[in-house]
């Protein structure tokens, strides 16, 4: 098995203005990423707008990142949703060649009771040929993996970790004072992956990271070294831009990012729409205080 600790970095996926993938801007991007000492990607998550992919893309994408993967960096792909069977669809028509594990979403609007979600994932889990990443992010799913249920479901030995974006630090560290050692607790928010860390955590999957990896790494690896100093003074340097990035909903402010530094362009697919020009002014001046305080 692949080691998911340190920085992985939830990949957008680059449009052009007309709304088609831009796979030119996609090998910069991974190029980006793998200069700035990621330690993994995670491919069509949240971030890269699955959503609205279709399978077709979806599949282009994956083989496009897997092909240009030439630091042979491990590969996470999104594979979730909220109708069990068609997940497990999903599975049987995926190569998992170059694949080293899924991050799977809880399910959205149905909301399920905490028996449904862990039937729900352990039919993933039987199912899947790759280890199994849980992602609990109750704010955009209604649908909260309770730390019983993640106990329970740590105890499959498919599932060999979990996203954690709920916000409750308490939740963490019950998992990870009670899950098994080798049980990964994921901070999936990149202001929180410090205190994550701190209580038991083996990294983040980053948003920001897309475009400030080192940045993001320069808060992980001393942390993990518990060099708490270094990261601290890291993770303050963000304080200002990170917020910037959901605030008209992920991905919007980091591809606005990633439009300023010349990597891709904001364009995002309805019902996302690109950053007003409040947003981009707001990004646009604290990365220029990013940079001054940077060097």
């Amino acid at each position: 098995m692949k080691d998911f600790s340190g920085t992985g970095v939830a990949l957008v996926t680059p449009f052009d203005a007309e709304g088609n993938v831009d796979y030119q801007a996609l090998s910069q991007l991974l190029n980006h990423t793998a200069k700035g000492g990621v330690d993994y990607w995670v491919v069509q998550g949240t971030t890269g707008e699955s959503v609205t992919l279709t399978e077709g893309e979806k599949k282009q994408v994956l083989d496009f990142v897997k092909q240009h993967n030439t630091k042979n960096l491990p590969i996470v792909l999104g594979v979730g949703g909220n109708n069990t069977r068609v997940v497990l669809e999903q599975l049987a028509g995926i190569d998992f060649e170059g694949i080293d594990a899924i991050l799977s979403v809880s399910p959205c609007y149905n909301k399920p009771t905490q028996e449904g979600i862990y039937q729900h994932y352990k039919a993933i889990a039987d199912a899947s040929p790759v280890p199994v990443i849980l992602y609990n992010v109750p704010g955009r799913t209604a649908s909260k993996i309770h730390v019983k249920t993640t106990l329970r479901l740590a105890e499959h030995p498919n599932i060999i970790g979990t996203k954690d974006a709920s916000g409750n630090l308490g939740n963490a560290i019950e998992i990870a004072r009670r899950a098994p050692k080798d049980f990964l607790l994921i901070s999936g928010d990149d202001l929180l992956t410090l205190p994550l860390i701190s209580v038991g955590a083996k990294g983040v999957i980053s948003v920001l990271g897309n475009a400030l990896p080192e940045q993001m790494q320069s808060i992980v690896k001393p942390a993990l070294a518990n060099d708490m100093e270094t990261a601290q003074k890291a993770l303050h340097q963000i304080a200002e831009i990170n917020p910037l990035m959901y605030d008209e909903s992920n991905p919007v402010g980091v591809k606005q990012l990633l439009s300023e530094m010349g990597i891709c362009s904001h364009d995002v697919r309805l019902p996302l729409m690109p950053a007003s020009e409040s947003l981009q002014e707001k990004i646009r001046g604290a990365y220029q205080r990013f940079l001054v305080v940077e060097h």
